[in-house]
C-alpha cells in the first residue's frame, strides 16, 4: 500500500505540471467520451462521467471542452469511436502491471505497449495472470498536519469508509467500496481538508519491495506509460523506500517541465 500512496502523490504532483500544459486534456477527454457514451450524458445519473468532469475542471480544462466531449459520447457531435482495454503485464523485479487503456486501434496499442515492455525491463502476461492480484477501491490521501488521527477516523468511518491507516510518517489513507467514494469524499471536502490524492483505484493485496536500480527502473517504466496518448491509468504493487522515491521524484516531475 505504501508504495502505491507514494507514488500516487508523486503522481499527483506532477499532474498539476501536466495539467498547466494541457497534456493530460486528452486522456481526460477520452474519458468523458466514453462515460458519455455507456451512461448517457447527465452526470447526476452517470457517476462515471460525474468524476470525469470533476477531474477535468480540477485541471482546469474548459467549459467548452468538457461539453464538446459529453456531446460526442452521446452521438450528438461526430466523433473517434474509442474502445477500452486492460493490459497485464510485470515490470523489473517481476512487480505485477495492470494497464488501462482507450484506443480506437487495439493492434496498434498492444504492440507499442508490449514494445515499451520489453525495452524497459518488463513484459506482457496473459489476461488474468495479475489481475486478481488488485482490488477496486476508492482512496484518498490526506496530510497528517493538522489533523488529529482520531478525528478523521471519526469523520470517515461515520461516513462509510472501511479503514483509516497512518502507517506513513506523513500522510492518513482512507480506504473505501469504489461506490461509496464520492459520498466520503465530500465528507472529507465539507470538512475543510483538502486530500493531497484522491481516486478510485486498483489497490494490490500484497507489494514486492524494491530498491536501487531496479526501483529507479520501475519508476522510469511507470512515467513512460503513463505518458502514452492511449494508457489512460497504470497500477502496480511495488513498495520503493521513502528515500528514494525522494531521490527520483524530483527528477520525473523535471521530466515533466
Amino acid at each position: 500500500m505504501s508504495g502505491h500512496s507514494k507514488w500516487a502523490t508523486t503522481k499527483h504532483k506532477k499532474a498539476a505540471v501536466d495539467a498547466k500544459r494541457g497534456k493530460i486534456f486528452t486522456k481526460i477527454i477520452r474519458e468523458i467520451t466514453i462515460a458519455a457514451r455507456s451512461g448517457g450524458g447527465d452526470p447526476d445519473g452517470n457517476p462515471r462521467l460525474r468524476t470525469a468532469m470533476l477531474k477535468a475542471k480540477e485541471s482546469n480544462m474548459p467549459a467548452d471542452n468538457i461539453k464538446k466531449a459529453i456531446q460526442k459520447g452521446t452521438g450528438e457531435l461526430p466523433g473517434t469511436i474509442y474502445e477500452e482495454a486492460t493490459y497485464e503485464g510485470y515490470g523489473p523485479g517481476g512487480v505485477a502491471l495492470l494497464i488501462l487503456i482507450t484506443t480506437d486501434n487495439k493492434n496498434r496499442t498492444v504492440s507499442e505497449i508490449r514494445h515499451l515492455l520489453g525495452k524497459h525491463g518488463g513484459n506482457m502476461a496473459e489476461a488474468g495472470s495479475v489481475a486478481w492480484m488488485f482490488e477496486r477501491k476508492g482512496m484518498l490521501v490526506i496530510d497528517k498536519t493538522g489533523i488529529k488521527e482520531e478525528d478523521l477516523m471519526t469523520l470517515v468511518l461515520e461516513a462509510g469508509a472501511e479503514d483509516l491507516r497512518s502507517d506513513d510518517p506523513s500522510n492518513f489513507e482512507v480506504l473505501c467500496d469504489a461506490a461509496d467514494f464520492e459520498e466520503i469524499k465530500k465528507a472529507v471536502l465539507d470538512a475543510g481538508i483538502t486530500p493531497t490524492y484522491s481516486e478510485v483505484t486498483f489497490l494490490p493485496q500484497s507489494t514486492i519491495p524494491l530498491d536501487g536500480k531496479t526501483a529507479t527502473q520501475m519508476l522510469g517504466l511507470m512515467e513512460i506509460l503513463e505518458d502514452h496518448d492511449d494508457v489512460q491509468e497504470v497500477y502496480a504493487n511495488f513498495d520503493i523506500p521513502d528515500e528514494v522515491m525522494a531521490k527520483v521524484a524530483p527528477s520525473l516531475e523535471a521530466q515533466s517541465q
